[in-house]
């Protein structure tokens, strides 16, 4: 499996209504370091329908302006229809964001 195959397995185990950021996707891909290439990745999407990569912000909670996908507005849009709160422009990581389990990090580590 490749490096953005592992990067939206990754992607498709944070459920719905919570985020990920960009530095834990990498992470659990394989490389903490690497999250840049998570936004590429992300931004090259092959498949939107099952690997929501709107769930994924940066560390701050911000959106990204370059959402492949509709935009930044459509990102927001897409997060508010999960229930996901805003605060200030940012998610509210404090509720928001995903703490995977480690049978979601086995799951990944078996792939």
């Amino acid at each position: 499996m490749n490096t953005f195959e592992k990067i939206y397995e990754a992607v498709k185990l944070i459920p719905y209504g919570k985020v990920a950021t960009y530095g834990q996707i990498a992470a659990l891909a394989g490389n903490p370091k690497m999250s840049r290439v998570v936004g590429y990745a992300l931004h090259v999407n092959p498949d939107p329908e099952s690997i929501p990569c709107f769930r994924v912000v940066n560390r701050y909670g911000e959106v990204s302006e370059a959402f492949a996908f509709g935009g930044k507005n459509m990102q927001i849009l897409l997060l508010e229809g999960e229930g996901v709160e805003f605060t200030d422009g940012r998610v509210n990581l404090e509720k928001h964001l995903w703490q995977p389990t480690e049978l979601d990090v086995d799951k990944l580590s078996n792939l």
